[in-house]
């Protein structure tokens, strides 16, 4: 027997549940498909959020041969074989072809699609849950549309699990359900539509009586994650990114949920890169010291390891998301570099050179004065190449630290 997920796929756009910003009544591609004029495309986002789905409505709508191929398994000559085959489909307009996890391609075989959908005979869908910017090959997506897919709402996912519960009681089967339940199994899907139904599926086929009652203690003890783990992909670079944007914004309850989630993944190594580069980048010089502590603690969560590091992982979380915060180094840096990449930075003044061999003297590397033979250890010379002469890369930034330091140097250099 085929799984819940799959006998209640919907067929047509009035079932499809979610991703309204693209399939809505009255939106773009909603029309494309209503006026049977499917372009290339492809639909882009997390597992369980009606890629294939919509994929397999879209072949519905057009008078074409569909043909589903996954990149995993599938290759350049599955495809060659379908194009051989069109001038013998009798009664259709050209074929569909929808290749799932279409990243999986290498770029060479991604490459070698184009000869096969710029005629015209061969519409191509492709779905990827990675950002097709990253892995697809620059010509494929030239010729394609993305559409990209969003987590469904709770809401969504209760009013699908519903319309599953309702069609699986047109099968004879005797389901009864609280609304509570309904909701605990949209709540702990995170927004994969397919993951409800699994659990669903798993609540039904695991109970014996001629009454099946779901509850939530029982889908409790289903015993279900409450999130996925993923240690990579774009979720994870997702989580890193909220992570670092939740401490940066000085917010420590955001900060340790993404953590929690991170840590879920088991990416020890990716969450202490992080943390590292959060300390120079978001902290910078309103506390120095962030990076000592920082280091310190990196060392005990590696000694520790999992899952005890997670509290020293926590503290660190919290310590960079209270502290002041300054990005002066990072601009500094930033500035710097690009203006290496960019401009004419010229040479090494002529007194800043080496000058620990004989002859630097005949080939004018002279004149560089010794800051600590003068009062306060400094002395007025220049030291940037001529043609940066009036640049500034290091701003320092409205903090205690960045302000005293600007002070004491405004008063020995001015006077």
């Amino acid at each position: 027997m085929k799984p819940l997920a799959e006998r209640m796929r919907p067929n047509s756009l009035n079932d499809f549940i979610g991703q309204k910003h693209i399939i809505g009544k009255g939106k773009p591609l909603y029309n494309l498909i209503i006026n049977k004029k499917i372009p290339n495309c492809i639909l882009y986002g997390p597992p369980g959020t009606g890629k294939t789905t919509l994929a397999n409505i879209m072949a519905n709508y057009v008078d074409k041969k569909f043909y589903k191929l996954n990149a995993t398994t599938a290759s350049v000559k599955d495809i060659q074989d379908i194009a051989s085959e069109l001038d013998t489909l009798l009664g259709y307009n050209g074929v569909v072809i929808y290749i799932d996890e279409l990243q999986h391609f290498s770029k060479k075989q991604q490459q070698s699609l184009l000869e096969f959908i710029e005629n015209g005979k061969i519409t191509l869908i492709g779905s990827t849950t990675e950002n097709p910017y990253f892995v697809l090959h620059k010509a494929i997506i030239s010729r394609c549309n993305i559409f990209q897919f969003q987590p469904l709402k709770r809401e969504e996912i209760m009013e699908g699990i519903i319309k599953a519960i309702e069609r699986a009681k047109e099968n004879n089967l005797n389901i009864v359900y609280t609304d509570e339940a309904v909701s605990y199994i949209a709540d702990i899907s995170q927004g994969d539509y397919r993951k409800a139904y699994n659990i669903l599926e798993l609540a039904i086929n695991s109970q014996l009586s001629s009454t099946i009652n779901i509850s939530i203690e029982y889908i409790q003890r289903l015993g279900q994650s409450h999130i996925r783990s993923d240690s990579f992909g774009d979720e994870y670079y997702n989580l890193l990114s909220a992570f670092q944007k939740s401490i940066r914004g000085s917010d420590p309850d955001a900060a340790v949920h993404y953590l929690a989630r991170l840590i879920k993944g088991g990416n020890l190594q990716a969450i202490i890169r992080r943390i590292s580069v959060i300390a120079a980048e978001d902290i910078g010089l309103a506390y120095p010291n962030a990076l000592s502590v920082v280091n310190s603690g990196i060392e005990l969560a590696l000694k520790t390891g999992l899952p005890e590091a997670q509290i020293i992982l926590s503290e660190l979380t919290i310590f960079l998301a209270t502290l002041p915060k300054s990005n002066s180094a990072y601009l500094a840096i930033s500035s710097a570099i690009s203006d290496l990449e960019n401009i004419n930075v010229g040479d090494v003044p002529n007194h800043l050179k080496d000058a620990h061999y004989s002859g630097a003297k005949n080939l004018g590397v002279s004149g560089y004065k010794y800051p600590h033979d003068y009062s306060n250890n400094y002395v007025k010379q220049e030291y940037m190449p001529k043609e940066l002469s009036s640049k500034k890369y290091y701003i320092p930034q409205n903090n205690k630290f960045e302000e005293n330091i600007k002070k004491y140097w405004d008063n020995i250099k001015n006077n």
